[in-house]
């Protein structure tokens, strides 16, 4: 397989497009089983009739491993949105559509949300007071089997020239209770923009019968798994404040 230079890079993964598919080659530091142990949940998800890309196979490039997948011609809704700032609400709205979508199915052969909180929370650079405090928190937490992204946001979703919305990057998705997931990307969001953080919560309160207060009980949990990922020292400090004020 030949491949030129890549689409994208992130922290686990370089994106290539060869012969009009996506080639997805890990980087050398994950375990063996990575692309097998994603490939798995990205075929769970399109059996579940959701809108994600098809796998197409799993194999080694160049002694990598690799996911071939198709391709999903579009722009992302976050490339929409910078595009015109015009049509945010509008994408935030469609954007929960597809959200709710994903907490409707049922994900009980996915690993438990709250195994890998734990572990991220274990991971995190803090005071262990805080990780302890952490852990009850996550302990007496809502425990569910809802299919959950892990990483949901604009720039996970493509909207097709058919004006079709794909959810692609399956690897942090886990089963647990939906209003985490939701916390996650308010998180998220938060870390851009206050503005459009209460923009997500308001359209998804207006859409559901949660209260924000069952959404943000998660957020000092998933703020201290957040602080075992690769993130600015800015964002980090943020965090910790969140930590903080729940934990004092």
């Amino acid at each position: 397989m030949n491949l030129e230079g890549p689409i994208a890079v992130g922290n686990t993964a370089e994106i290539y497009l060869c012969e009009g598919m996506v080639v997805k080659v890990f980087k050398d530091h994950l375990p063996d089983t990575e692309s097998v142990y994603e490939a798995k949940k990205q075929e769970f998800v399109y059996s579940k009739g959701l809108p994600v890309p098809r796998v197409i196979d799993v194999l080694k490039v160049h002694g990598k491993q690799a996911i071939v997948m198709e391709h999903i011609n579009g722009k992302t809704i976050g490339e929409l949105v910078s595009e015109n700032r015009q049509q945010t609400e509008h994408y935030m709205d469609l954007s929960i559509d597809v959200q709710q979508q994903i907490h409707s199915v049922t994900a009980d052969s996915f690993e438990p949300m709250a195994v890998k909180l734990r572990s991220k929370i274990k991971q995190a650079v803090i005071e262990e007071k805080y990780k302890t405090s952490l852990v009850r928190k996550l302990e007496s937490m809502p425990n569910n089997n809802s299919l959950c992204h892990g990483d949901f946001h604009f720039f996970n979703l493509i909207v097709t020239d058919n004006d079709e919305v794909k959810i692609i990057d399956w690897v942090d998705a886990s089963a647990g209770d939906s209003c985490a997931d939701i916390c996650r990307t308010y998180l998220l969001y938060s870390q851009l923009s206050t503005e459009l953080a209460e923009m997500y919560m308001r359209v998804y309160l207006s859409k559901s019968d949660f209260s924000r207060d069952e959404i943000l009980q998660w957020e000092p949990i998933l703020a201290g798994a957040r602080l075992a990922e690769n993130i600015e020292k800015a964002e980090a400090e943020r965090l910790l404040g969140i930590i903080k004020d729940a934990c004092s």
